[in-house]
C-alpha cells in the first residue's frame, strides 16, 4: 500500500486535530471524495477505501459531505432486481 507523508507545522496540525479529529483519516476521507467526484473511483471503492459495511453507510456519509450520489439507470435496476428477490424470498413487510 502506498504512504503519502506530507509536512505541517505542529501549531497548525494540533490545531487541525482538535478540530477535525485524525489527520490521516481526514485526509483519507478528502482524497476519496476527490476521487469519487472526478470519477475515479467507484461507490464501491469509496466503501472498501473508508471501511464502510454497507452502501448506505457511503450513501449517508456521502450525502453528510454535500456529494451528490452518482445514481444511473444501472444501478436503478439492480436495486429492483434486489429488491424483488428480497420480496420474493419473504424478507421484505408487505
Amino acid at each position: 500500500m502506498t504512504q503519502i507523508q506530507i509536512a505541517l507545522p505542529d501549531d497548525v496540525a494540533h490545531s487541525l486535530e482538535r478540530k477535525w479529529g485524525s489527520l490521516e483519516r481526514k485526509l483519507l476521507e478528502m482524497l476519496v471524495i476527490e476521487a469519487y467526484i472526478d470519477g475515479s473511483i467507484s461507490v464501491g471503492k469509496v466503501r472498501e477505501l473508508l471501511g464502510m459495511s454497507t452502501r448506505l453507510e457511503v450513501d449517508a456519509f456521502l450525502k453528510a459531505k454535500g456529494i451528490d450520489l452518482q445514481y444511473d439507470e444501472t444501478d436503478y435496476g439492480r436495486d429492483r432486481q434486489t429488491h424483488e428477490q428480497l420480496r420474493q424470498e419473504g424478507k421484505l413487510n408487505s
